[in-house]
């Protein structure tokens, strides 16, 4: 008889699909969508599908390490907390802070803000939701009294209008963009905002590419507009929203007729003028807003300037209605329930006087943090300049993930004590830790997570724990343990530490607190263990899909309030020593800093480097060329990428993924060129918008290196490097600005003489230099470079390592290339490993429909995530055919 799945919890985006997983052997794993979680309902995109490829223990970290070298737990412990003891007892409690994740558990958060806030009496515990949705809570807490998202999935099914307010929902929440093109079947219109067309927005009735920083501008003049035209809800403003005059007062300064803010926007008049009419004469409305508008030095401003016009118009708390926050990792919202964030203390309880006693007297906390900590910018630049002196990370990669990531760097090689939890053994961060504590990874923790739509979920394991890891709550109980607070930390299983965290949001909660899940603190084990999706707050009959439904707000007169806004300029204007404005998000297969994307080959091959996207008038403006290298320059730093021209990029900005490392493409790292301008409430920092410049990098050769295991670029060279996972073997890319010599040292690096079998074939006279090892009659190295022309093509030749034995003429094909062979390029579709050649094939052959697409390759028809994708490949190939004729 076949074993039940267990249901557990995607790690990914904050859409909190459930999973149903069957563990096998050697960690094998099948992964389906879990058919009855109200989040997905069976569906998963491309990452949660490729679960079952993440989950070996190659790379990871299975005991702790002290100063370099393994250590049993217990010294690691003794080691950690001496140090922060130390640090407290020489420089005080705000010498020392946590930096932890929303890939963290519920019973994490909860078990790392009560040691820190609770019991060393610092606010300096930080989370990288920092990084995501910072600006979410300051505006949420601002307009509504509480940080509360309003709406539920459901409300996207039902909504008439959707607006993407800086959301590429097709790529960083597929499941929920396949939801909605259901709904978009039955009429759902789209409306998207944004400065590229993005995937989401080739989809959209309405394009809108407005100029970076000027959303609040756009919004404002919706809120003037709906003002003007019968569109607000006067008897809805009448009786549950405050400051509605203050916030119409504050338009008059500026003309807002939809011509004027188009010119100031870089719109069209009719294209404004389109989404005010569309937003007004729409009931069923809802704005998802995510990283476009929360990324900001104005994103506090950018995410109240559209509460604003739904509270103005009415459009909150009811069916199909609503602005809605869509978080970017799968326990942002927990961490904020838990008090995660330096500028809160627990469970939506702030530093209040009322707040910290009933805090206090439920911890039964020594000396309860006074107040805010550290914001995650200002926490590293305080480690910087010697003002942290003991610094734990949690399940993150600041090295790689924060603005102006070289400064993080500096001040990590400068911090006294760096302590890092991790999964994995090697990341940028761990490089500079002083003690690695191995933590659980995904199938193997046991807790809860909360999703966007404020609901909680369970994370089960899939797998016992491996080597000597823990989880990530108990470690920070010994730790705590080991600094003389026992007896607040003795939790034996995290049932335990949830119930607890259940009962602060009932403690002396006479309704004030939305936040509750009273019910919950009375579970067994037992019925932790079954709990079932719920969305709080949770009563006696169950939870709680919509807030506000009553137009109640937890504020002090129970209303929700209006506030001015007013547009600013950016941090830094673009100028003419920096005359682009960079901008940085997501690729579609890709999560964070790839240390579990990483290990998945189908995840790595649509976009497998780091690319600059760039206008090609911008691109020809500035000598740069199609699918070769361009070195892009801010203040900050610098980054060294191959160039894609396209006019899906607006004209004068740049586009670049932020999730590459130094084990996968060391000068293609995006975060060093952030400045690390930040919003003045929220802290959140600035990633659409640092001005930048670009240039071609000059390259005089390129290669390729063909591997089983992955190669760090050779030492003492000046080389462009980067590495993709392939099944089998890693392709490494790599270019130099040098001449033969350069290429003979890379040769001898990679290829050194007596490593096997070795074929040759070298032309001097068009600077071409190959090589190839062979074991056993199969392929161990292939390396080819080139000073002329173009190289043979990696995927035929990576595949080859997949073969058991080469014939004769595939063995001299590793080196000539083989003719005729085409390998598919750029992979679309993820699930079945369909490329781009393969689809124009198809498309060559008469598909003229997804479906028809779907039965010629496949793709299209498992997750979806490619969809959007294939529909573009569809209208590019349709105007091809029309122009051709």
């Amino acid at each position: 008889m076949t074993e039940p799945a267990t249901l557990t919890t995607c790690p990914y985006c904050g859409v909190g699909c459930g999973v149903a997983g069957r563990a096998g052997e050697g960690r094998s794993l099948q992964v389906t969508g879990d058919a009855v979680h109200p989040a997905n309902f069976g569906r998963l995109c491309s990452k949660g599908t490729a679960l079952g490829s993440t989950v070996h223990l190659q790379g990871r970290l299975l005991e702790p390490v002290v100063e370099g070298r393994p250590a049993s737990w217990d010294a690691a412990i003794a080691r950690v907390a001496e140090g922060f003891s130390r640090a407290i007892a020489e420089h005080g409690p705000d010498s020392v802070a946590f930096y932890v994740s929303g890939q963290l558990l519920t019973e994490d958060y909860y078990a790392a803000n009560k040691l820190m806030k609770g019991f060393i009496g610092s606010g300096n515990i930080d989370t990288n939701s920092r990084l995501c949705m910072a600006s979410a809570v300051a505006a949420h807490k601002q307009a509504f009294g509480a940080d509360l998202a309003p709406g539920c999935y459901e409300d996207l099914d039902l909504a008439d209008l959707v607006v993407f307010s800086g959301h590429n929902a097709a790529w960083t929440h597929p499941v929920l963009f396949r939801r909605m093109e259901q709904a978009r079947a039955r009429g759902q219109r789209w409306i998207v905002i944004d400065p590229r067309r993005t995937d989401t927005a080739e989809g959209a009735d309405l394009f809108l590419p407005l100029a970076p920083q000027t959303d609040v501008r756009l919004w404002n003049g919706l809120l003037a507009w709906l003002d003007a035209h019968g569109g607000v809800d006067r008897d809805y403003v009448a009786a549950h929203v405050s400051g509605f005059g203050e916030a119409m007062r504050a338009l008059a300064a500026e003309d807002q007729s939809p011509a004027a803010v188009a010119q100031d926007c870089g719109l069209k008049p009719e294209a404004v003028l389109a989404f005010y009419a569309a937003f007004a004469e729409t009931a069923r409305a809802v704005t998802l807003f995510s990283m476009g508008a929360n990324q900001s030095a104005q994103g506090v401003a950018k995410g109240l300037a559209i509460l604003n016009a739904h509270l103005a118009s009415g459009k909150i708390g009811k069916p199909g209605a609503a602005p809605f926050s869509i978080t970017g990792q799968p326990n942002a919202m927990g961490g904020r329930e838990t008090g995660g964030m330096a500028t809160t203390l627990a469970a939506h309880m702030d530093f209040g006087r009322a707040d910290r006693e009933r805090v206090a007297a439920f911890w039964n906390a020594p000396r309860l943090a006074a107040g805010p900590g550290l914001k995650a910018v200002e926490m590293f630049e305080a480690v910087r300049a010697g003002q942290i002196k003991a610094l734990w990370i949690m399940a993150t990669n600041p090295a790689v993930s924060l603005p102006a990531a070289s400064r993080v760097r500096e001040a990590l090689a400068a911090c006294p004590l760096v302590v890092v939890s991790e999964a994995m053994a090697e990341t940028d961060t761990t490089a500079f830790a002083h003690v690695k504590l191995p933590a659980l990874a995904w199938g193997e923790k046991d807790g809860v997570v909360t999703n966007s739509e404020r609901r909680i979920s369970r994370q089960r394991p899939l797998f016992a724990a491996p080597g000597q890891a823990r989880a990530d709550w108990r470690i920070v109980a010994d730790v705590a343990q080991a600094m003389g607070f026992g007896e607040a930390f003795a939790w034996r299983r995290p049932a335990e530490v949830f119930r607890e965290y259940a009962a602060l949001t009932r403690f002396e909660n006479d309704g004030a607190r939305v936040l509750d899940l009273g019910p919950l603190a009375e579970l067994s084990d037992a019925e932790y263990e079954a709990l079932e999706p719920v969305q709080w707050p949770v009563r006696a009959g169950g939870g709680t899909a919509r807030l506000f439904e009553d137009g109640g707000f937890p504020t002090s007169d129970g209303r929700a309030r209006m506030i001015p806004i007013r547009p600013q300029g950016p941090a830094r204007a673009v100028d003419a020593d920096y005359p682009l404005s960079l901008n940085t998000g997501r690729a579609r297969d890709h999560w964070h800093t790839m240390t579990r994307t990483g290990l998945a080959p189908e995840l790595c091959r649509h976009a497998p480097e780091p690319m600059l996207e760039i206008h090609p008038a911008d691109a020809a403006l500035y000598g740069i060329a199609d699918g070769e290298l361009a070195r892009v320059e801010t203040r900050a730093g610098v980054a060294i990428v191959t160039a894609r021209l396209t006019d899906r990029q607006r004209r004068g900005g740049v586009f670049l993924p932020m999730h590459w490392t130094d084990a996968f493409a060391p000068q293609g790292r995006c975060n060093p060129l952030v400045e690390a301008f930040v919003d003045p409430t929220s802290g959140q920092p600035e990633f659409k918008h640092t001005p930048a410049r670009a240039a071609p990098y000059g390259e005089t050769w390129r290669g390729f290196f063909v591997s089983r295991d992955p190669h760090p670029a050779p030492a003492g060279l000046d080389i462009v490097w980067r590495r993709t996972p392939f099944d089998g073997c890693h392709v490494h890319e790599f270019a130099g600005l040098g001449g033969a010599a350069e290429r003979e040292a890379v040769a001898a690096a990679l290829v050194p003489a007596r490593s096997g079998e070795i074929l040759a074939m070298d032309d001097p006279a068009l600077g071409t230099l190959r090589r190839a090892v062979l074991a056993n009659g199969r392929p161990e190295r292939v390396l080819v470079m080139s000073e002329m022309g173009g190289l043979p093509m990696r995927g035929w030749i990576a595949d080859r390592f997949l073969d058991e034995a080469l014939s004769l003429a595939d063995r001299a094909a590793l080196l000539a290339g083989r003719a005729g062979a085409r390998d598919d390029g750029a992979i679309v579709c993820a699930c079945f490993k369909v490329g781009l050649r393969r689809l124009e094939a198809a498309l060559g052959d008469g598909a003229a429909s997804l479906e028809a697409l779907g039965a010629a390759t496949g793709a299209g028809t498992n997750c979806g995530s490619c969809r959007p994708e294939l529909a573009r490949l569809l209208k590019d190939h349709a105007k091809e055919d029309a122009h051709a004729a």
